[in-house]
């Protein structure tokens, strides 16, 4: 095994080698923060010629973990999920480090070299849903916490432990709730093949139309894929494209309801007096629209599990990996208008 270097060091931490040799020299111009991450790395990644001086400074137990995106995320569901992620590891003591990687393959692309070379002791994957950049994380020889994952699974199995928000039993149950207010003519709307959560969402949907017996027409659900910028101009084309509207939407998620219910309020709609909508996630703030249903995901939970997860994982890295179904309580924030007579029959 090559040993380890000042250059390698500074590639973990992200920052420059002359950083590094400041930060084992106690030269000015580190901050005590960053001397601390630079003398903690060179510990983890065993560093064999740092100062006798400062070796006592640093605990070799102590741990660095990544948390590998593929994009930034602003929106609160998800910065509340991070938040309690690090939260955790801080009160073990663990560092927490970010890693971004691409949210498309792009040839030749390798991962950071802090994920394979001692630099970090494991990883949470949130958001990668590209099957290329997926395998390489799955080559990776550190633990591995991965929240959802493709929807071709199982022909993509994660070399690690899954966390799952459950979907299929809830959104059957929803829209259940939904057919017995009256409303059954009823689309779908959500990307079925960018992650296996939004998937299982959509097989929940049929569920419930076929313990009804009720048709689905093809010609109302957008289930292809929609760009993380074009959601709002795609559904817009969508509904367009339609002779007739449904009489509510079974949307894959808060956002891409909120994107909708924006996109028939154009078309001088009311939702829900015009039209059903649901959600899921519960990411409404005071500012979205309220849906006759959603899924209140407990991010707080959510990130404090994928964090003991990871824990869990790493002192115990020969035990079977987990497959791990979080269920969410469905939430009616405001009643569902209910049709009568031979339209509401079901």
């Amino acid at each position: 095994m090559p040993k380890v270097t000042m250059q390698d060091i500074a590639d973990a931490v992200g920052t420059s080698r002359i950083t590094v040799w400041k930060a084992f020299n106690h030269k000015t111009g580190v901050s005590e923060s960053v001397r601390q991450q630079i003398l903690r790395a060179a510990a983890d990644m065993g560093y064999q010629k740092l100062p006798a001086e400062i070796f006592g400074e640093v605990s070799l137990q102590h741990k660095t973990v990544s948390l590998i995106v593929s994009r930034p995320e602003t929106s609160i569901f998800w910065t509340n999920i991070i938040h309690e992620i690090a939260k955790e590891f801080s009160r073990h003591d663990i560092d927490l480090i970010y890693t971004y990687v691409p949210h498309i393959y792009q040839e030749g692309y390798t991962l950071p070299a802090t994920l394979s070379n001692g630099g970090v002791s494991g990883c949470i994957i949130l958001n990668v849903y590209d099957r290329e950049i997926l395998e390489l994380i799955n080559n990776l020889s550190i633990p591995r916490v991965f929240l959802d994952t493709t929807a071709d699974t199982p022909r993509f199995i994660p070399h690690g432990d899954l966390i799952l928000l459950e979907g299929r039993e809830t959104i059957r149950i929803l829209t259940d709730y939904i057919i017995r207010c009256g409303h059954t003519v009823l689309g779908f709307i959500g990307d079925i093949h960018y992650a296996r959560t939004n998937f299982l969402r959509y097989e929940g949907f049929l569920d419930a139309m076929r313990e009804h017996r009720l048709a689905v027409d093809p010609a109302h659900c957008l289930c292809t894929s929609l760009g993380f910028d074009s959601h709002e101009e795609q559904i817009n084309a969508f509904l367009n494209s339609l002779d007739s509207l449904p009489q509510g939407f079974i949307c894959v998620s808060d956002y891409t309801a909120s994107v909708t219910r924006s996109c028939l309020l154009q078309r001088g709609l009311r939702v829900p007096e015009d039209i059903i909508l649901t959600g899921y996630d519960g990411s409404m703030e005071p500012h979205n629209p309220k849906f006759c249903a959603t899924v209140q995901v407990n991010t707080t939970a959510l990130g404090q599990r994928l964090a003991m997860q990871l824990l869990y994982r790493i002192e115990n890295p020969h035990v079977s990996k987990d497959t791990v179904l979080i269920e969410s309580p469905i939430i009616y924030p405001i009643p569902c208008p209910r049709r009568t007579g031979a339209e509401g029959a079901a």
